[in-house]
Protein backbone atom coordinates (compact mmCIF):
# COMPACT_ATOMS: atom_id res chain seq x y z
CA UNK A 1 0.00 0.00 0.00
CA UNK A 2 1.25 3.17 -0.95
CA UNK A 3 1.51 5.97 1.98
CA UNK A 4 -0.63 9.12 1.57
CA UNK A 5 2.68 11.01 1.61
CA UNK A 6 3.09 10.26 -1.64
CA UNK A 7 -0.05 12.49 -2.74
CA UNK A 8 1.31 15.27 -4.49
CA UNK A 9 -0.66 17.37 -2.46
CA UNK A 10 0.26 15.88 0.89
CA UNK A 11 4.09 16.00 -0.16
CA UNK A 12 4.56 19.36 1.87
CA UNK A 13 2.89 17.40 4.97
CA UNK A 14 4.06 15.77 8.32
CA UNK A 15 2.44 13.10 9.46
CA UNK A 16 1.00 13.38 13.02
CA UNK A 17 -0.19 9.80 14.31
CA UNK A 18 -2.41 7.51 17.02
CA UNK A 19 -1.40 4.25 16.84
CA UNK A 20 -3.52 1.18 18.33
CA UNK A 21 -5.56 3.53 20.96
CA UNK A 22 -7.98 0.99 22.73
CA UNK A 23 -11.39 1.97 23.72
CA UNK A 24 -14.28 0.32 25.02
CA UNK A 25 -17.01 0.80 22.86
CA UNK A 26 -20.74 -0.66 23.01
CA UNK A 27 -20.39 -1.40 18.82
CA UNK A 28 -22.37 -3.95 16.70
CA UNK A 29 -25.39 -4.91 14.97
CA UNK A 30 -26.20 -8.22 16.48
CA UNK A 31 -28.16 -8.77 20.02
CA UNK A 32 -25.47 -10.04 21.53
CA UNK A 33 -23.08 -7.29 21.16
CA UNK A 34 -25.50 -4.23 22.07
CA UNK A 35 -25.18 -5.34 25.73
CA UNK A 36 -21.96 -4.62 26.25
CA UNK A 37 -18.52 -2.82 25.65
CA UNK A 38 -16.53 -4.21 22.97
CA UNK A 39 -12.69 -3.57 23.09
CA UNK A 40 -11.72 -1.41 19.81
CA UNK A 41 -8.26 -0.31 18.37
CA UNK A 42 -8.16 2.90 16.47
CA UNK A 43 -5.29 4.36 14.54
CA UNK A 44 -5.56 8.08 13.32
CA UNK A 45 -2.69 9.71 10.54
CA UNK A 46 -3.27 13.37 10.39
CA UNK A 47 -1.40 15.21 7.58
CA UNK A 48 -0.57 18.56 8.28
CA UNK A 49 1.40 21.19 6.10
CA UNK A 50 4.68 21.78 7.36
CA UNK A 51 3.59 25.57 7.13
CA UNK A 52 1.16 25.05 9.93
CA UNK A 53 3.08 22.52 12.11
CA UNK A 54 6.99 23.74 12.05
CA UNK A 55 7.24 24.84 15.11
CA UNK A 56 9.74 28.24 15.47
CA UNK A 57 9.69 28.60 19.18
CA UNK A 58 9.18 24.91 20.51
CA UNK A 59 6.03 25.42 21.57
CA UNK A 60 2.93 23.34 22.12
CA UNK A 61 0.61 26.33 20.34
CA UNK A 62 2.68 25.41 17.48
CA UNK A 63 1.75 22.05 16.40
CA UNK A 64 -1.51 20.13 16.69
CA UNK A 65 -1.43 18.35 19.83
CA UNK A 66 -2.00 14.40 19.92
CA UNK A 67 -4.24 15.36 22.62
CA UNK A 68 -6.54 16.56 20.16
CA UNK A 69 -6.67 12.91 18.64
CA UNK A 70 -7.31 10.71 21.98
CA UNK A 71 -10.02 13.37 24.14
CA UNK A 72 -11.47 13.79 20.29
CA UNK A 73 -12.13 10.16 20.06
CA UNK A 74 -12.85 9.67 23.85
CA UNK A 75 -15.51 11.97 23.01
CA UNK A 76 -16.95 10.77 20.38
CA UNK A 77 -16.72 7.17 21.92
CA UNK A 78 -18.60 8.49 25.24
CA UNK A 79 -22.00 9.39 22.92
CA UNK A 80 -23.13 5.67 23.22
CA UNK A 81 -23.89 2.35 21.21
CA UNK A 82 -22.80 2.66 17.33
CA UNK A 83 -24.00 -0.44 14.96
CA UNK A 84 -21.28 -0.32 12.20
CA UNK A 85 -17.65 0.11 12.78
CA UNK A 86 -17.98 2.24 9.03
CA UNK A 87 -20.10 5.02 10.94
CA UNK A 88 -17.45 5.23 13.66
CA UNK A 89 -14.35 5.71 11.53
CA UNK A 90 -16.80 7.86 9.34
CA UNK A 91 -17.79 10.18 12.74
CA UNK A 92 -13.66 9.91 13.77
CA UNK A 93 -12.93 11.05 10.41
CA UNK A 94 -15.10 13.74 10.36
CA UNK A 95 -13.84 15.02 13.91
CA UNK A 96 -10.29 15.12 12.58
CA UNK A 97 -10.71 16.97 9.32
CA UNK A 98 -12.41 19.75 11.48
CA UNK A 99 -9.11 20.92 12.95
CA UNK A 100 -8.20 24.14 11.10
CA UNK A 101 -4.87 22.73 10.64
CA UNK A 102 -5.39 19.29 9.53
CA UNK A 103 -5.00 19.19 5.82
CA UNK A 104 -6.17 15.28 5.13
CA UNK A 105 -6.52 12.53 7.74
CA UNK A 106 -6.91 8.46 7.59
CA UNK A 107 -8.46 6.64 10.69
CA UNK A 108 -8.94 2.88 11.07
CA UNK A 109 -10.98 0.72 13.70
CA UNK A 110 -9.97 -2.75 14.80
CA UNK A 111 -11.85 -5.15 17.04
CA UNK A 112 -9.40 -7.76 17.90
CA UNK A 113 -11.73 -10.11 20.12
CA UNK A 114 -14.29 -11.17 16.95
CA UNK A 115 -12.90 -14.25 15.51
CA UNK A 116 -10.50 -16.68 17.55
CA UNK A 117 -8.51 -17.15 13.84
CA UNK A 118 -7.69 -13.79 12.97
CA UNK A 119 -5.85 -10.61 14.73
CA UNK A 120 -8.79 -8.58 13.80
CA UNK A 121 -11.61 -7.06 11.72
CA UNK A 122 -11.60 -3.78 11.21
CA UNK A 123 -12.58 -0.42 8.49
CA UNK A 124 -10.24 2.10 7.26
CA UNK A 125 -11.20 5.46 5.71
CA UNK A 126 -9.10 8.26 4.23
CA UNK A 127 -10.21 11.91 3.70
CA UNK A 128 -9.26 14.71 2.52
CA UNK A 129 -10.02 18.78 2.38
CA UNK A 130 -10.43 20.13 -0.79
Amino acid sequence: MHSPLSHPSLMDCRRLFLRDYEVWINIGVHDFEKKGEQRVLINVDLFIPLALSTPKADELDEVVDYDFMRRTIAERVKLGHVHLQETLCDDVLALMLAHPRVKAARVSTEKPDVYPDCDAVGVEVFGMKS
